[in-house]
Protein backbone atom coordinates (compact mmCIF):
# COMPACT_ATOMS: atom_id res chain seq x y z
CA UNK A 1 0.00 0.00 0.00
CA UNK A 2 2.82 2.58 0.76
CA UNK A 3 4.51 1.40 -2.40
CA UNK A 4 1.58 1.94 -4.75
CA UNK A 5 1.09 5.40 -2.41
CA UNK A 6 4.92 6.49 -3.29
CA UNK A 7 4.42 5.45 -6.90
CA UNK A 8 1.37 8.02 -6.94
CA UNK A 9 3.38 11.16 -5.52
CA UNK A 10 6.30 10.51 -7.78
CA UNK A 11 3.42 10.36 -10.82
CA UNK A 12 2.01 13.87 -9.66
CA UNK A 13 5.94 15.25 -8.90
CA UNK A 14 6.52 14.42 -12.19
CA UNK A 15 3.73 15.09 -14.13
CA UNK A 16 3.33 18.33 -16.07
CA UNK A 17 -0.03 18.02 -17.24
CA UNK A 18 -2.51 21.45 -16.96
CA UNK A 19 -5.49 21.91 -19.12
CA UNK A 20 -4.11 25.04 -20.56
CA UNK A 21 -0.82 23.44 -22.26
CA UNK A 22 -2.91 20.39 -23.77
CA UNK A 23 -3.57 22.09 -26.83
CA UNK A 24 0.34 23.93 -27.03
CA UNK A 25 2.19 20.63 -26.16
CA UNK A 26 1.85 19.20 -29.44
CA UNK A 27 3.05 22.21 -31.31
CA UNK A 28 5.76 22.31 -28.50
CA UNK A 29 6.44 18.90 -29.86
CA UNK A 30 6.87 19.30 -33.41
CA UNK A 31 9.44 22.13 -32.31
CA UNK A 32 11.34 20.07 -30.51
CA UNK A 33 11.67 17.39 -33.37
CA UNK A 34 12.58 20.61 -35.59
CA UNK A 35 15.42 21.67 -33.34
CA UNK A 36 16.14 18.32 -32.81
CA UNK A 37 16.86 16.89 -36.97
CA UNK A 38 18.43 20.88 -37.54
CA UNK A 39 20.77 20.86 -34.71
CA UNK A 40 21.85 17.36 -35.23
CA UNK A 41 22.30 17.24 -38.76
CA UNK A 42 23.67 21.24 -38.90
CA UNK A 43 26.11 20.89 -35.75
CA UNK A 44 27.37 17.77 -37.71
CA UNK A 45 27.95 19.04 -40.89
CA UNK A 46 29.97 21.97 -39.03
CA UNK A 47 32.07 19.52 -37.45
CA UNK A 48 32.82 17.25 -40.58
CA UNK A 49 33.60 20.56 -42.39
CA UNK A 50 36.12 21.78 -40.28
CA UNK A 51 37.63 17.96 -40.66
CA UNK A 52 37.72 18.15 -44.32
CA UNK A 53 38.36 21.90 -45.05
CA UNK A 54 41.81 23.00 -44.33
CA UNK A 55 41.08 26.50 -45.10
CA UNK A 56 38.40 26.59 -42.11
CA UNK A 57 41.05 25.10 -39.31
CA UNK A 58 41.62 28.43 -37.99
CA UNK A 59 41.76 29.22 -34.27
CA UNK A 60 38.29 31.22 -33.71
CA UNK A 61 36.61 27.61 -35.26
CA UNK A 62 38.46 25.68 -33.00
CA UNK A 63 36.01 27.86 -30.53
CA UNK A 64 33.24 27.28 -33.57
CA UNK A 65 33.70 23.47 -33.09
CA UNK A 66 33.55 23.90 -29.45
CA UNK A 67 30.39 25.69 -29.66
CA UNK A 68 29.44 22.94 -31.78
CA UNK A 69 30.09 20.48 -29.41
CA UNK A 70 27.74 22.26 -26.88
CA UNK A 71 24.85 21.86 -29.34
CA UNK A 72 25.37 18.61 -30.50
CA UNK A 73 24.84 17.63 -26.88
CA UNK A 74 21.74 20.01 -26.34
CA UNK A 75 20.37 18.45 -29.77
CA UNK A 76 21.60 14.78 -30.26
CA UNK A 77 20.84 13.95 -26.49
CA UNK A 78 18.70 16.10 -24.41
CA UNK A 79 16.47 17.58 -26.91
CA UNK A 80 14.98 13.91 -27.36
CA UNK A 81 14.13 13.24 -23.99
CA UNK A 82 12.34 16.85 -23.37
CA UNK A 83 10.07 16.46 -26.55
CA UNK A 84 9.14 12.63 -24.79
CA UNK A 85 8.38 14.92 -22.07
CA UNK A 86 6.51 17.28 -23.96
CA UNK A 87 4.43 14.44 -25.74
CA UNK A 88 3.32 12.93 -22.44
CA UNK A 89 2.96 15.62 -20.33
CA UNK A 90 5.01 13.81 -17.75
CA UNK A 91 9.04 12.97 -17.10
CA UNK A 92 9.02 9.06 -17.64
CA UNK A 93 12.91 8.54 -16.35
CA UNK A 94 13.25 8.67 -12.97
CA UNK A 95 14.60 11.38 -10.83
CA UNK A 96 18.57 10.13 -10.98
CA UNK A 97 17.93 11.11 -14.94
CA UNK A 98 16.06 14.14 -14.61
CA UNK A 99 18.77 15.88 -12.19
CA UNK A 100 21.39 14.52 -14.95
CA UNK A 101 19.79 15.76 -17.84
CA UNK A 102 18.76 19.07 -15.84
CA UNK A 103 22.69 19.66 -15.06
CA UNK A 104 23.87 18.71 -18.61
CA UNK A 105 21.18 20.91 -19.84
CA UNK A 106 23.08 24.35 -17.89
CA UNK A 107 26.20 23.09 -18.96
CA UNK A 108 25.39 23.00 -22.88
CA UNK A 109 24.24 26.51 -22.09
CA UNK A 110 26.65 27.76 -20.18
CA UNK A 111 29.35 26.81 -22.70
CA UNK A 112 27.82 28.34 -25.44
CA UNK A 113 27.54 31.36 -23.95
CA UNK A 114 30.79 31.47 -22.42
CA UNK A 115 32.40 30.22 -25.65
CA UNK A 116 30.37 33.26 -27.33
CA UNK A 117 31.77 35.61 -25.18
CA UNK A 118 35.37 34.06 -26.04
CA UNK A 119 34.96 34.25 -29.76
CA UNK A 120 33.40 37.84 -29.43
CA UNK A 121 36.64 38.91 -27.00
CA UNK A 122 38.96 37.27 -28.95
CA UNK A 123 38.01 39.16 -32.20
CA UNK A 124 37.63 42.32 -30.34
CA UNK A 125 41.50 42.00 -29.44
CA UNK A 126 42.09 40.92 -33.01
CA UNK A 127 41.11 44.35 -33.97
CA UNK A 128 42.74 46.75 -30.98
CA UNK A 129 45.17 44.65 -29.63
CA UNK A 130 46.82 41.94 -32.07
CA UNK A 131 49.97 41.02 -30.31
CA UNK A 132 47.44 40.38 -26.91
CA UNK A 133 45.47 38.18 -29.56
CA UNK A 134 48.66 36.57 -30.57
CA UNK A 135 49.55 35.37 -27.17
CA UNK A 136 46.12 34.62 -25.44
CA UNK A 137 44.66 32.83 -28.55
CA UNK A 138 47.71 30.61 -29.00
CA UNK A 139 47.80 26.88 -29.40
CA UNK A 140 48.55 26.38 -25.86
CA UNK A 141 45.81 29.38 -24.49
CA UNK A 142 43.31 27.99 -26.68
CA UNK A 143 43.46 24.72 -25.36
CA UNK A 144 43.21 26.40 -22.21
CA UNK A 145 40.58 28.66 -22.75
CA UNK A 146 38.36 25.60 -24.07
CA UNK A 147 38.99 23.47 -21.22
CA UNK A 148 38.27 26.04 -18.79
CA UNK A 149 34.58 27.14 -20.45
CA UNK A 150 33.92 23.28 -19.46
CA UNK A 151 35.29 23.31 -16.08
CA UNK A 152 33.89 26.74 -15.27
CA UNK A 153 30.39 25.26 -15.90
CA UNK A 154 30.81 22.24 -14.25
CA UNK A 155 32.10 24.04 -11.30
CA UNK A 156 28.72 26.22 -11.05
CA UNK A 157 26.40 24.33 -11.48
CA UNK A 158 27.73 20.58 -10.02
CA UNK A 159 27.22 21.97 -6.30
CA UNK A 160 23.45 22.33 -7.25
CA UNK A 161 23.04 18.68 -8.12
CA UNK A 162 20.55 17.79 -5.20
CA UNK A 163 18.80 20.79 -6.55
CA UNK A 164 17.68 19.79 -9.70
CA UNK A 165 14.35 18.87 -9.88
CA UNK A 166 11.05 18.38 -12.36
CA UNK A 167 9.81 21.87 -12.77
CA UNK A 168 5.96 21.18 -14.09
CA UNK A 169 5.53 24.33 -15.68
CA UNK A 170 8.17 23.92 -17.94
CA UNK A 171 7.98 20.17 -18.29
CA UNK A 172 11.75 19.46 -17.67
CA UNK A 173 14.13 19.15 -14.81
CA UNK A 174 15.62 22.89 -13.67
CA UNK A 175 16.88 24.04 -10.78
CA UNK A 176 14.43 24.43 -7.51
CA UNK A 177 14.55 28.13 -7.04
CA UNK A 178 12.90 28.06 -3.81
CA UNK A 179 15.33 25.68 -2.08
CA UNK A 180 18.68 27.40 -3.20
CA UNK A 181 17.18 31.07 -3.20
CA UNK A 182 18.53 32.97 -4.36
CA UNK A 183 22.05 31.66 -5.83
CA UNK A 184 20.12 30.26 -9.16
CA UNK A 185 18.76 33.95 -9.98
CA UNK A 186 22.06 35.31 -9.48
CA UNK A 187 23.72 32.52 -11.51
CA UNK A 188 20.76 32.92 -14.43
CA UNK A 189 22.01 36.70 -14.41
CA UNK A 190 25.39 36.36 -14.58
CA UNK A 191 25.38 33.40 -17.11
CA UNK A 192 23.18 35.47 -19.17
CA UNK A 193 23.13 38.99 -18.56
CA UNK A 194 26.49 39.47 -18.21
CA UNK A 195 26.81 36.76 -21.22
CA UNK A 196 24.40 39.07 -23.04
CA UNK A 197 26.36 42.00 -21.91
CA UNK A 198 29.59 40.99 -23.10
CA UNK A 199 28.93 39.57 -26.36
CA UNK A 200 26.67 43.11 -26.81
CA UNK A 201 30.13 45.66 -25.28
CA UNK A 202 32.78 43.52 -27.88
CA UNK A 203 30.66 43.52 -31.11
CA UNK A 204 29.71 47.19 -30.16
CA UNK A 205 33.09 48.23 -29.79
CA UNK A 206 34.18 46.22 -33.25
CA UNK A 207 31.72 47.72 -35.09
CA UNK A 208 32.62 51.54 -33.14
CA UNK A 209 36.58 50.76 -34.95
CA UNK A 210 34.84 49.69 -38.29
CA UNK A 211 33.32 52.70 -38.38
CA UNK A 212 35.48 54.93 -37.70
CA UNK A 213 37.82 53.43 -40.21
CA UNK A 214 35.50 53.70 -42.53
CA UNK A 215 34.57 56.73 -42.54
CA UNK A 216 38.54 57.80 -42.98
CA UNK A 217 38.34 56.05 -45.54
CA UNK A 218 36.00 57.83 -47.08
CA UNK A 219 36.88 61.47 -45.95
CA UNK A 220 40.42 60.15 -47.83
CA UNK A 221 38.57 59.15 -51.48
CA UNK A 222 36.23 62.25 -50.95
CA UNK A 223 39.81 64.25 -50.92
CA UNK A 224 41.25 62.55 -53.74
CA UNK A 225 38.19 63.77 -55.80
CA UNK A 226 38.25 66.96 -55.17
CA UNK A 227 41.93 67.49 -55.38
CA UNK A 228 41.10 65.68 -59.17
CA UNK A 229 39.05 68.56 -59.78
CA UNK A 230 42.10 71.03 -59.53
CA UNK A 231 44.47 71.83 -61.62
CA UNK A 232 48.05 70.24 -60.89
CA UNK A 233 51.50 69.76 -61.92
CA UNK A 234 52.56 66.50 -62.89
CA UNK A 235 54.70 65.97 -60.54
CA UNK A 236 51.93 66.76 -57.94
CA UNK A 237 49.60 63.93 -60.07
CA UNK A 238 52.71 61.58 -59.46
CA UNK A 239 52.60 62.42 -55.67
CA UNK A 240 49.14 61.61 -55.65
CA UNK A 241 49.43 58.26 -57.37
CA UNK A 242 51.87 57.72 -55.15
CA UNK A 243 49.80 58.02 -51.98
CA UNK A 244 47.30 55.99 -53.84
CA UNK A 245 49.86 53.38 -54.66
CA UNK A 246 50.91 53.44 -50.95
CA UNK A 247 47.76 52.94 -49.80
CA UNK A 248 47.18 49.02 -51.91
CA UNK A 249 50.31 48.04 -51.43
CA UNK A 250 50.57 48.79 -47.58
CA UNK A 251 46.44 46.67 -47.54
CA UNK A 252 48.51 43.68 -49.40
CA UNK A 253 51.46 43.12 -47.50
CA UNK A 254 49.99 43.78 -43.95
CA UNK A 255 47.23 40.69 -45.13
CA UNK A 256 50.31 39.18 -46.96
CA UNK A 257 52.13 39.25 -44.07
CA UNK A 258 49.76 38.09 -41.26
CA UNK A 259 48.87 35.23 -43.51
CA UNK A 260 52.46 33.74 -43.11
CA UNK A 261 52.10 32.70 -39.39
CA UNK A 262 47.81 31.89 -39.29
CA UNK A 263 46.16 32.40 -42.28
CA UNK A 264 44.52 35.50 -41.48
CA UNK A 265 42.97 36.06 -44.82
CA UNK A 266 40.68 33.11 -44.78
CA UNK A 267 40.52 32.96 -40.81
CA UNK A 268 38.86 36.30 -41.06
CA UNK A 269 36.70 35.23 -43.91
CA UNK A 270 35.49 31.65 -42.11
CA UNK A 271 35.30 33.79 -38.86
CA UNK A 272 32.69 35.48 -40.41
CA UNK A 273 30.39 32.84 -39.82
CA UNK A 274 30.85 33.40 -36.28
CA UNK A 275 29.70 36.45 -35.96
CA UNK A 276 32.41 38.58 -35.85
CA UNK A 277 34.50 41.30 -37.95
CA UNK A 278 37.85 40.21 -38.10
CA UNK A 279 38.34 42.39 -41.25
CA UNK A 280 38.42 45.36 -39.07
CA UNK A 281 42.00 44.81 -38.46
CA UNK A 282 42.79 45.60 -42.02
CA UNK A 283 40.37 48.62 -42.69
CA UNK A 284 41.68 49.88 -39.27
CA UNK A 285 45.28 49.62 -40.33
CA UNK A 286 45.45 51.07 -43.75
CA UNK A 287 43.23 54.14 -42.29
CA UNK A 288 46.76 54.76 -39.82
CA UNK A 289 48.36 54.31 -42.98
CA UNK A 290 46.53 56.64 -45.23
CA UNK A 291 46.62 59.04 -42.18
CA UNK A 292 49.84 59.14 -40.52
CA UNK A 293 52.11 57.59 -43.37
CA UNK A 294 53.62 60.23 -45.79
CA UNK A 295 53.22 59.41 -49.39
CA UNK A 296 55.42 57.08 -50.98
CA UNK A 297 57.57 58.60 -53.55
CA UNK A 298 58.03 55.59 -55.77
CA UNK A 299 55.74 55.54 -58.46
CA UNK A 300 52.46 54.36 -59.35
CA UNK A 301 51.68 51.91 -62.06
CA UNK A 302 48.75 52.62 -64.39
CA UNK A 303 46.12 51.26 -63.06
CA UNK A 304 46.68 52.01 -59.30
CA UNK A 305 43.59 54.34 -59.43
CA UNK A 306 41.19 51.81 -60.59
CA UNK A 307 43.18 49.15 -57.64
CA UNK A 308 42.68 51.59 -54.85
CA UNK A 309 38.85 52.34 -55.85
CA UNK A 310 38.15 48.28 -56.03
CA UNK A 311 39.74 47.78 -53.16
CA UNK A 312 37.79 50.51 -50.88
CA UNK A 313 34.67 49.17 -52.59
CA UNK A 314 35.53 45.83 -51.27
CA UNK A 315 36.37 47.51 -47.70
CA UNK A 316 32.90 49.01 -47.68
CA UNK A 317 31.10 45.83 -48.90
CA UNK A 318 33.24 43.77 -46.60
CA UNK A 319 32.28 45.96 -43.36
CA UNK A 320 28.38 46.30 -43.93
CA UNK A 321 28.70 42.34 -43.95
CA UNK A 322 30.84 42.05 -40.91
CA UNK A 323 27.85 44.45 -39.50
CA UNK A 324 24.96 42.46 -40.47
CA UNK A 325 26.69 39.02 -39.50
CA UNK A 326 27.62 40.65 -35.56
CA UNK A 327 24.32 41.62 -35.48
CA UNK A 328 22.03 39.08 -36.47
CA UNK A 329 24.07 36.72 -34.17
CA UNK A 330 23.68 39.38 -31.57
CA UNK A 331 20.14 39.74 -31.68
CA UNK A 332 19.58 35.61 -32.64
CA UNK A 333 21.00 35.47 -28.61
CA UNK A 334 18.91 37.93 -27.33
CA UNK A 335 15.65 36.50 -28.95
CA UNK A 336 16.44 33.18 -27.74
CA UNK A 337 17.11 33.71 -24.43
CA UNK A 338 16.01 37.16 -22.69
CA UNK A 339 12.03 36.21 -22.74
CA UNK A 340 13.13 33.54 -20.51
CA UNK A 341 15.03 35.25 -18.40
CA UNK A 342 12.66 38.22 -18.40
CA UNK A 343 9.76 35.89 -17.23
CA UNK A 344 11.95 34.17 -14.11
CA UNK A 345 13.20 37.73 -12.44
CA UNK A 346 9.59 39.40 -12.77
CA UNK A 347 7.56 36.46 -12.23
CA UNK A 348 8.63 35.78 -8.33
CA UNK A 349 5.60 34.51 -7.46
CA UNK A 350 5.24 32.14 -10.08
CA UNK A 351 1.70 33.81 -11.19
CA UNK A 352 2.51 33.55 -15.17
CA UNK A 353 0.22 30.90 -17.17
CA UNK A 354 2.35 27.72 -17.82
CA UNK A 355 2.11 27.67 -21.56
CA UNK A 356 3.34 31.21 -21.31
CA UNK A 357 6.51 29.60 -19.28
CA UNK A 358 6.64 26.71 -21.73
CA UNK A 359 6.99 28.98 -24.76
CA UNK A 360 9.59 30.93 -23.23
CA UNK A 361 11.25 28.21 -22.56
CA UNK A 362 10.99 26.41 -26.24
CA UNK A 363 12.54 29.38 -27.68
CA UNK A 364 16.36 28.71 -25.88
CA UNK A 365 16.00 25.45 -28.37
CA UNK A 366 16.42 27.65 -30.58
CA UNK A 367 19.84 28.25 -29.61
CA UNK A 368 21.59 25.24 -30.58
CA UNK A 369 19.91 24.82 -34.19
CA UNK A 370 20.53 28.34 -35.34
CA UNK A 371 24.04 28.64 -35.90
CA UNK A 372 24.98 26.10 -38.86
CA UNK A 373 22.04 28.35 -40.50
CA UNK A 374 24.29 30.99 -39.90
CA UNK A 375 26.74 29.72 -41.06
CA UNK A 376 25.32 28.78 -44.41
CA UNK A 377 23.47 32.00 -45.24
CA UNK A 378 26.24 34.63 -44.46
CA UNK A 379 29.71 32.72 -45.05
CA UNK A 380 30.65 31.70 -48.18
CA UNK A 381 33.69 29.06 -46.68
CA UNK A 382 31.18 27.46 -44.81
CA UNK A 383 28.78 27.22 -47.28
CA UNK A 384 30.97 25.79 -49.38
CA UNK A 385 31.60 22.73 -47.13
CA UNK A 386 28.25 22.35 -46.48
CA UNK A 387 27.70 21.50 -50.46
CA UNK A 388 30.77 19.56 -50.84
CA UNK A 389 29.31 17.24 -47.48
CA UNK A 390 25.84 17.44 -48.76
CA UNK A 391 27.12 16.25 -52.19
CA UNK A 392 29.52 13.44 -50.99
CA UNK A 393 25.95 12.08 -49.02
CA UNK A 394 24.10 12.29 -51.56
CA UNK A 395 26.13 10.39 -54.61
CA UNK A 396 25.30 6.85 -53.67
CA UNK A 397 21.20 7.86 -53.84
CA UNK A 398 22.21 10.11 -57.46
CA UNK A 399 23.72 6.62 -58.50
CA UNK A 400 21.10 4.63 -57.66
CA UNK A 401 18.50 6.98 -59.39
CA UNK A 402 20.69 7.12 -62.86
CA UNK A 403 21.47 3.18 -62.66
CA UNK A 404 17.31 2.70 -61.94
CA UNK A 405 16.33 5.39 -64.71
CA UNK A 406 18.58 3.31 -67.16
CA UNK A 407 16.61 0.02 -66.95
Amino acid sequence: MMMNYTNQTEDVLLSCYNPSVVGYHYFAVLWGCAVTIIGTVGNLMTILAFAIDPHLRTRFNVLIINLALADLLYCTILQPILVDSYLHLRWRTGQLCCRIIGLLIFLSNSVSIITLCLIAGGRYLMVAKRAVFDRVFSDLGLTLLIISAWTLGLTSLGPLWPGYLFVPKVCLCSIDRKTYHPYPTILLIICFVVGLGCVGIFYFLIYRRVRIASQALLRYRFSRRSSRKKPASSAQDTNDSGVESSVVNTCSCEMSSQAEPDPTIDEIKSSLSTHSSATAESATKSTHEIVSTPPSPTPAPTNAASSSHCTASEDDKEMKHVTHMCLAVFLGFVFCFVPFLLINIADKHDRAPWVLYMFCRNLTWLNSCINPVLYAVMNRQFRQAYHVLLTRAAAPFTCLWTWWSSL
